[in-house]
């Protein structure tokens, strides 16, 4: 930590050695980079830092440099020492989208934000080359994640060679259901804490770095089935129909996809990334320390099992949240985490 500072302090020092700033901390995110408000001479800044072991800062630069082709509203990189992990970033302020939105709001933000989606789409490469895949290997390796971190480790729970093979073929089945439909630019994290609400009300996305190609419904369910606030189902069912509608006329999606079939798969991706997150989350806890998305766990599992129960390939997985997962959740609450 001393020795990120001091490089941080010798970055900014040779960009303005002729007056002082002032250097404060902003929370980071669930990734190992750090964020930094930097005052100076009247103007604020942001500075990035993003260790180079850790984090793959050229990655950052070329996904921002294709949001901003593509039309996106995404923080200006106004210098840069890619060999230290350090970017200093134009300042968008503090305003999340998911601190203005309430039953009266959040309809209309809604909209705005699934507009956003069509730019996103467009993105399948990089300077660097295309976009990762969001294919089997990758959306297999990510549901493992609730096997090895929320369960055995955060529930510490250990199931017995049945369960673990009845969800192997959970985590098949709903990447089949991932990989049945189209693919296109994803941000893979897009949500109300990832957007921010600009002075002209435009919306400016962050935490983008991890763009890859994949299913047209996740940034949807992302937004829709947000994991740090939920909101009635019929209001999600609604912005979902008309996002389906958008879709079809962009011709994204072929006559073989109606309404029906489009809210399964909707409802299956959610499932799938609701499951990532318990590991994720869990993980975040018990390797990085950050125990701040714990109280979110509750709402996330909740999400899975309203998901689980609507289908029936997904019974005996609804079945294990029930008499096992749930009840243990709640004492592993109640012991304070």
């Amino acid at each position: 930590m001393p020795d990120r500072l001091n490089l941080i302090c010798s970055f900014l020092s040779t960009l303005w050695p002729e007056h002082p700033y002032q250097l404060s901390a902003i929370s980071g995110d669930a990734s190992f980079r750090r964020y930094f408000r930097v005052h100076y001479q009247g103007k604020n800044y942001v500075l990035m830092d993003s260790p180079p072991t850790l984090e793959d800062g050229q990655r950052f630069v070329a996904v921002q440099q294709a949001f901003l082709a593509s039309g996106l509203r995404v923080p200006a990189i106004l210098q840069q020492d890619l060999a230290a992990g350090l970017l200093l970033l134009e300042d968008l302020g503090d305003q999340l989208l998911l601190d203005l939105l309430n039953p009266d709001t959040v309809n209309d933000w809604y909209q705005k934000a699934l507009a956003e989606l069509v730019k996103i789409r467009t993105i399948h490469s990089t300077e660097q080359g295309p976009l990762p895949r969001f294919d089997r290997a990758f959306l297999l390796r990510e549901m493992q994640l609730f096997i090895d971190w929320f369960v055995n480790i955060h529930l510490a729970l250990q199931l017995n060679s049945d369960e673990l093979a009845m969800l192997s073929k959970l985590f098949e089945f709903l990447a089949d259901a991932a990989l049945e439909q189209p693919h296109a630019g994803m941000h893979r994290d897009y949500h109300a804490r990832n957007l921010m609400v600009l002075a002209d009300q435009q919306l400016a996305v962050i935490d983008f770095q991890d763009i890859v190609v994949g299913p047209i419904s996740y940034d949807a369910v992302s937004l829709l089935k947000d994991c740090y606030k939920r909101w009635p189902d019929a209001l999600v069912a609604t912005l979902r129909d008309e996002f389906f509608q958008q879709l079809q006329q962009s011709q994204l999606l072929g006559a073989d996809w109606d309404s029906s079939r489009f809210a399964r798969s909707f409802d299956l991706m959610g499932l799938q990334r609701h499951i990532k997150v318990c590991g994720i989350f869990s993980r975040l806890y018990h390797r990085d320390g950050k125990a701040g998305y714990l109280a979110d766990l509750p709402r996330v599992l909740d999400y899975i099992i309203d998901a689980a129960a609507q289908y029936p390939e997904c019974q005996p997985f609804y079945k294990l949240l029930h008499q096992k997962i749930q009840p243990r959740l709640l004492e592993v609450i109640a012991c304070g985490q």
